[in-house]
């Protein structure tokens, strides 16, 4: 799982950021991205996460912003908040957690130095 991290509890740090900031948000918000899951999507969070983002490895996000905190367990077909690109970085900086392997290296992300 791409959350294998040095600090093992950056991705449930992040999977709680991201459901706060998923509750917080509102229609007016301009950092949020509003996606409606469909029938298809229900047990492949991957599938949301390349809708949304054009890329797999943002299914913790999708699972946070949906409510589900395990994979096994199936999307509601409901609204969800998603944070956009800027908002998704400035809580994986907050949070010390990674998702996408290209910035990533030797289990911690490598912007974290910076």
């Amino acid at each position: 799982m791409a959350g294998t991290d040095q600090d093992t509890r950056a991705a449930a740090s992040f999977w709680r950021e991201v459901r706060r900031f998923s509750e917080a948000a509102r229609p007016w918000s301009t950092d949020a991205l509003f996606y409606e899951i469909k029938p298809d999507e229900e047990y492949d969070p991957t599938l949301v996460s390349r809708r949304v983002y054009g890329r797999r490895d943002e299914y913790l996000a999708v699972m946070a912003a949906a409510g589900v905190d395990t994979v096994d367990q199936s999307l509601p077909q409901k609204k969800i908040a998603l944070p956009d690109e800027g908002a998704l970085m400035r809580i994986k900086r907050q949070t010390g957690f990674e998702t996408r392997s290209d910035y990533r290296e030797n289990f911690a992300p490598t912007w974290s130095d910076e």
